[in-house]
């Protein structure tokens, strides 16, 4: 009796744990680069859409930089044990898109899944730079920002400028920089991050100015650079002088890591760097009143300025992963287009919202009301329809060759070399990784 009453419950418990491993959720890995609070805001967005249903688990993992997150997917996907999704940066998008077969394009991954998709809903400069030749978006925008200038109204005052009146040309800044300095009122009138990002990929954009050939290489991995034009060794040369006579310091190679403290200790009166570092900016400038504003343009060149272009990063879903997982990834692509999530995160981070719907819902709710600023991004990303020489730009190893720009912006810095002569060799160079990025993806 006791070993049949054994045998029940054991065969009890047999079929509540086969019940239980058939009900256990698919577990869904996604890679990421983000860090500190907007990784934990990140964390927090995967939990609430895995309460939201009882069939998948996102299970975001911290992979370091986009450098390492990026580098460490390759090196996954080649051992069969790739993540599902991976976010990858702007400027990883030549390289993911040159990875035949190891992409699981989102417009065909949502029709296989049978989840709805309308691109249409996307802002279209961040439609644009995430699309292929025929115009179907490749991956999912997550954070999306864009270059802006943050100035400090205290220091305007004091040099006799009026705080609300931030500078709208190169001009401008020269002036108001002089005014700046000559006053006493800051030790220097600018700084940049990202000489790369900004005062070239940005610079030619603004300008309606070609970066290569061959649309910006989205037309082909067979591009080259142009963007060693005229008005890019007008900006680098200026550049110089402007450093020369103490007007502008150097924030440093990559990211420009050492801008944001000159900002913050008021030693620089303005300071250009990402959209989304805005509430970096507000949290470390809490002795002066900041003010925010669009990027500068040279206006002898454009009378009116394009639209700035885009960084940040995409999800990308990758092949290779079992059958039942890209149904939960569809499920929470579409759980990350809603309105009040992509409103959300926005909101917290500072990157843009991604979709229209999401920025009428921050108008609606009186956001950017309430938060000075905070639409200047947006505005200026979309306030032309985007050119072939402003919808941004798409090349494999351009990651070296932001490397190769900061090398010879140094150079020119140094005194070593003219504006021309750095910019000639960063397009040669740069032109050498390209090539080699189309013999090894042809």
């Amino acid at each position: 009796m006791k070993k049949t009453a054994l045998f029940l419950s054991a065969g009890v418990a047999a079929v509540l744990l086969a019940s239980q491993a058939a009900s256990a959720a698919t577990k869904i890995q996604w890679w990421h680069a983000m860090g500190g609070e907007n990784g934990a805001k990140l964390e927090e967005i995967a939990k609430k859409f895995n309460a939201s249903q009882s069939d998948y688990e996102i299970v975001p993992v911290f992979k370091g930089t986009y450098d390492e997150t990026l580098t460490g997917a390759i090196a996954a996907f080649r051992a069969n044990q790739q993540p599902a999704i991976v976010q990858v940066y702007e400027v990883g998008t030549g390289t993911m898109m040159a990875a035949k077969g190891a992409i699981y394009p989102i417009y065909q991954l949502m029709k296989d899944q049978g989840e709805a998709w309308d691109q249409s809903k996307f802002i279209t400069p961040v439609v644009g730079y995430y699309s292929d030749t025929e115009g179907n978006v490749l991956s999912l925008p997550f954070n999306s920002s864009t270059p802006i200038m943050y100035y400090n109204k205290d220091v305007f005052q004091k040099a006799g400028l009026d705080p609300e009146t931030p500078p709208k040309t190169w001009a401008d800044v020269d002036s108001f920089s002089r005014k700046i300095v000559t006053s006493g009122a800051a030790k220097c009138g600018f700084t940049s991050a990202w000489i790369s990002w900004i005062q070239t990929e940005n610079l030619n954009a603004l300008h309606d100015k070609p970066y290569s050939t061959k649309a910006n290489g989205f037309g082909g991995i067979d591009a080259e650079f142009t963007f060693n034009n005229d008005l890019t060794v007008r900006h680098w040369a200026n550049l110089k002088k402007w450093q020369d006579e103490g007007l502008f310091k150097y924030g440093g190679p990559g990211g420009g890591d050492n801008a944001p403290p000159m900002f913050y200790s008021q030693d620089c009166a303005m300071y250009m760097n990402s959209s989304a570092g805005r509430a970096g900016v507000i949290n470390n400038a809490k002795s002066f009143k900041v003010g925010f504003a669009p990027l500068p343009y040279y206006d002898d060149v454009i009378k009116e300025p394009m639209n700035s272009i885009i960084g940040g990063a995409t999800l990308w879903t990758l092949q290779g992963r079992p059958a039942e997982e890209y149904k939960g990834v569809a499920k929470f692509y579409t759980y990350l287009q809603k309105p009040e999530v992509q409103a959300d995160w926005h909101q917290f981070s500072g990157y843009l919202p991604i979709t229209e719907a999401a920025y009428k819902l921050g108008q609606d709710q009186g956001y950017y009301e309430k938060n000075p600023g905070s639409e200047v991004g947006i505005k200026q990303l979309t306030r032309v329809a985007p050119t072939e020489n402003s919808k941004g730009i798409r090349f494999g190893n351009y990651v070296q060759v932001r490397g190769i720009i900061d090398d010879e912006f140094a150079a020119l810095l140094g005194g070593k070399k003219s504006a021309k002569d750095a910019l000639d060799s960063v397009v040669t160079r740069g032109n050498e990784q390209l090539r080699d990025f189309q013999s090894a993806n042809q």
